[in-house]
């Protein structure tokens, strides 16, 4: 089977965004301050909790707005509860659901220039789903998870890796 942008894609953003669905239930499920949740962070450098949950939900429905040639629902990021970082995940969720196959069409090839202060990115469909997209987002879940972990809300690897998970 080959390879299409059109179903890999939402398959694996929409995993992704189960998961960290998942991980906020675990989140709020603990017991512990929100506010110090949100507030979180694996270094002082980096973005905290909230911050990873925005830019993964935003990474995911981004990606599939730009490979389908839409203009993706925006949110205004200030989610200041792990109910209103839950509706980010479901809307970003909806989305990815409800983008039509056949807007696809050519998704592989179709040009994708991102811009940013000091750095110009361009790249075909697949180019930038692969070495850029799914990267991008995997980093953000996966810095989720760590704070939350790091925190020591009860979660593993299978919370992570969601319902395929056999390890």
């Amino acid at each position: 089977m080959a390879f299409t942008v059109s179903e890999t894609a939402p398959a694996m953003f929409l995993r992704g965004l189960r998961a960290l669905d998942h991980l906020l239930d675990l989140a709020a499920a603990s017991g512990q301050d929100e506010a110090e949740i949100l507030a979180a962070r694996l270094a002082p450098d980096m973005m905290p909790f909230a911050a990873q949950v925005r830019m993964a939900s935003f990474s995911g429905r981004s990606c599939i707005a730009r490979l389908t040639g839409q203009h993706w629902p925006k949110t205004d990021d200030a989610e200041a509860t792990l109910a209103e970082l839950k509706a980010t995940v479901a809307l970003s969720i909806a989305f990815i659901e409800g983008a039509e196959a056949a807007a696809f069409e050519g998704a592989e090839a179709r040009r994708i220039e991102l811009r940013f202060p000091g750095v110009e990115l361009d790249f075909n469909g697949e180019g930038y789903l692969t070495s850029f997209a799914l990267p991008n987002f995997y980093f953000h879940v996966s810095m989720a998870y760590a704070i939350l972990r790091q925190r020591g809300v009860p979660l593993g690897k299978k919370d992570y890796l969601g319902q395929l998970a056999l390890i």
